[in-house]
């Protein structure tokens, strides 16, 4: 088996030298490093939809996000992400204590703003996963729009990965950044946990690229 080491190393090194080259220029570093927190994030026009979907890893910045949809008038329900149970959860539940996934959090957080109209959608544990999850299940309930929120940092890579997924179904899908969530792509490089965000997105972007050129 070929290691995808070798394809990954040569873009990061090129990322980690062209990032040292602007902060040795301070004129520059800034404005650059406002590009890098911007690159991952998408900005589209939201309109009117059959529903809101929110993505698992929103939390409660989706929640909030979603009921401003709501109150706005671009659409009365939201769907939820269900997530399976981690190691821990599962000591939870054989000793008889509360558990409450993501999911079921958000369900609770939506209810208490407001939102009375909320629907489960499978499990799932990821981003590839709700990629597969999202085409049948807009295809049995004959949806003809979309609005998927996402965290601020996930947002451009959660578009291309519905990019591919969602050709050859007719739902049309428009994803919704957070405001509400933690990333602040203006400010990024001041925090620890900002500097982890934009590397670790950042990779997980490139690395997409690579494995699909073509992705638009």
């Amino acid at each position: 088996m070929i290691s995808r080491r070798p394809r990954r190393a040569p873009i990061l090194v090129v990322v980690a030298l062209a990032a040292f080259a602007i902060a040795a220029v301070r004129p520059l570093r800034e404005p650059a490093l406002r590009a890098a927190g911007w690159a991952l994030v998408v900005n589209e026009p939201v309109a009117s939809a059959d529903i809101i979907v929110l993505s698992l890893d929103s939390g409660g910045a989706g929640a909030l996000e979603a009921a401003d949809l709501v109150q706005s008038g671009i659409s009365k329900r939201v769907a939820v992400f269900m997530d399976p149970p981690s190691g821990e959860d599962h000591e939870f539940i054989r000793r008889g204590l509360p558990y409450e996934d993501a999911g079921a959090r958000q369900i609770r957080q939506l209810r208490s703003l407001g939102v009375t109209d909320v629907v489960q959608i499978s499990r799932v544990d990821g981003t590839e996963s709700e990629g597969q999850a999202l085409p049948p299940w807009c295809d049995e309930h004959q949806l003809r729009s979309i609005v998927l929120v996402a965290t601020k940092d996930h947002s451009r890579r959660l578009r291309r990965v519905l990019d591919r997924v969602m050709k050859g179904h007719p739902t049309r899908v428009t994803v919704q950044p957070a405001r509400y969530s933690s990333f602040d792509p203006d400010r990024w490089w001041e925090t620890r946990a900002g500097v982890r965000t934009e590397i670790v997105e950042l990779q997980k972007l490139l690395l997409d690229v690579v494995l699909h050129p073509m992705s638009f």
